[in-house]
């Protein structure tokens, strides 16, 4: 973030004169929201996989004013999502300077800055708060109190002399900070229901009440909220009529293709080494049926974060494979996908009466998941000769000490291994960790429709008859 442009104005008379005019946050986000979508630009960057759903609906509940409930399961987003309507408002916008609001040098709300415009007038000095300190974040959490929302007496302004009742004894919360910007609270019921009602008046009446005593402050918020269907109607609940004053309420989803898996995995993981297409696809195929199985507890979900731990372990496991060969790049192959259950299981749930079979599981879901992408990416393509190879003697051996090279030299020269890298991606004058790589996944599959032998033992994996 830079400094405010120093032509913006500095007094509230400089303001007044250069035509400002105050806009509500929704109207400034509806504007706003508006101004992007004549332009054909994106307002969502880097959200995928809602374009055709979730997208719309958030978009209509912005263009009517309303205060949005994000309900879904985790990992699907939804924290991000909000964090992107930051992008929807003005990048600056004009603030009295010193208050302890981000008030409106126009429209001042406390009886603090009403005093100081009645003093100073048009000499009112104006500072110029930047969009991305208009947004507060907020983890619902049931030890969080009405005062770290709304706001609490301050007891060393009563010992300062000012009366119980003063306006200006009360330490102000979250919301009445967040004025003229937004509020999203995660996990809201988990807000306990007495913190809850203390929302009530902020969304409806748009004042705040501390200790006894009103004090009428017309604040001007967008609250935004996540909620986990599961959390929505057991373990915690959105009172009836908070949920009332909530505009819309928008479903969010896992991506609903594998396309839209892999761009997931490929946006939010940090890899340490290369990890090419056709193991992203294997791991978002374990993924979704990871969604499907029964074994596992669907009301908790499987997180979108999964694939994207589960994409960086494989790299990472590829990065240690180059530190130890001295291969050079670090290239993620099939063999690498062995470390995902055993370290990833304790980031799901599974249903009792599974105990004890939670690696079982996952290994064989992962078994599917390698199968299928190896049938998509090799449809129409005759293997035989790269079974013919292994049953005449050449057998292959792969592990984590083993580099790229030693795999493909283990293979007499065969014009379906050019086949198969095209397949995967590969160029032929890539490196050997790429093309081995590729050549691994089609050793998989002759191994899964049992044309091929696998011994594993330890670390390493024989591919034989």
């Amino acid at each position: 973030m830079t400094s405010a442009p120093a032509e913006l104005p500095t007094k509230a008379g400089d303001l007044r004169a250069a035509g400002h005019l105050p806009r509500s946050i929704k109207a400034e986000i509806r504007d706003n929201l508006l101004k992007e979508l004549r332009a054909g630009r994106d307002p969502w960057p880097g959200i995928v996989g809602f374009t055709r759903t979730v997208i719309p609906q958030l978009e209509r509940a912005l263009l009517a004013g309303h205060d949005v409930v994000l309900l879904g399961e985790r990992g699907q987003g939804k924290t991000r999502l909000l964090r992107t309507l930051v992008g929807l408002l003005d990048e600056w916008t004009p603030v009295i300077e010193g208050a302890e609001l981000p008030e409106h040098p126009l429209e001042p709300i406390t009886p603090a800055s009403r005093r100081r415009a009645a003093e100073l007038g048009d000499d009112l000095p104006v500072t110029w708060l930047h969009r991305s300190l208009r947004y507060a974040e907020k983890l619902a959490t049931p030890d969080t109190s009405v005062g770290d929302l709304i706001g609490d007496v301050d007891p060393v302004k009563v010992a300062e002399g000012r009366s119980l009742g003063d306006p200006e004894t009360i330490h102000f919360g979250l919301v009445p900070r967040s004025h003229r910007g937004i509020v999203a609270i995660n996990e809201l019921p988990d807000l306990a229901e007495r913190i809850q009602v203390a929302l009530l008046n902020v969304m409806e009446e748009r004042d705040i009440q501390v200790r006894g005593y009103t004090l009428r402050l017309p604040l001007d918020v967008l609250l935004v909220a996540t909620a986990n269907p599961e959390d929505y109607t057991n373990r915690g609940r959105i009172i009836t009529p908070l949920k009332d004053r909530f505009g819309a309420e928008v479903r969010t989803h896992y991506p609903l293709d594998i396309d839209a898996e892999v761009d997931v995995i490929r946006q939010e993981a940090e890899f340490t080494a290369e990890v090419g297409e056709p193991l992203l696809e294997v791991l978002a195929r374990f993924v979704r049926h990871l969604r499907e199985s029964n074994a596992i507890d669907q009301r908790s979900g499987v997180s979108a974060r999964f694939a994207v731990a589960a994409a960086e372990t494989i790299a990472a496991a590829a990065l240690r494979r180059s530190a130890i060969t001295g291969e050079e790049p670090a290239v993620a192959r099939p063999v690498d996908l062995e470390a995902v259950p055993a370290v990833l299981r304790g980031k799901l749930e599974f249903e009792p009466g599974e105990e004890g079979r939670e690696i079982e599981l996952l290994e064989y879901l992962l078994r599917r998941s390698v199968a299928d992408t190896a049938r998509e990416r090799f449809a129409g393509l005759d293997l035989s000769p790269l079974a013919h190879a292994i049953a005449d003697g050449n057998l292959v051996t792969t592990g984590e000490r083993v580099p790229g090279r030693d795999v493909l030299a283990a293979l007499p020269e065969l014009p379906v291994l050019h086949d198969v890298a095209a397949r995967a991606g590969v160029e032929p004058d890539e490196s050997p960790g790429r093309i081995a790589a590729a050549v691994e996944l089609a050793l998989e599959a002759l191994y899964l429709s049992k044309r091929v032998a696998k011994d594993a033992d330890n670390d390493t994996t024989i591919y034989g008859v």
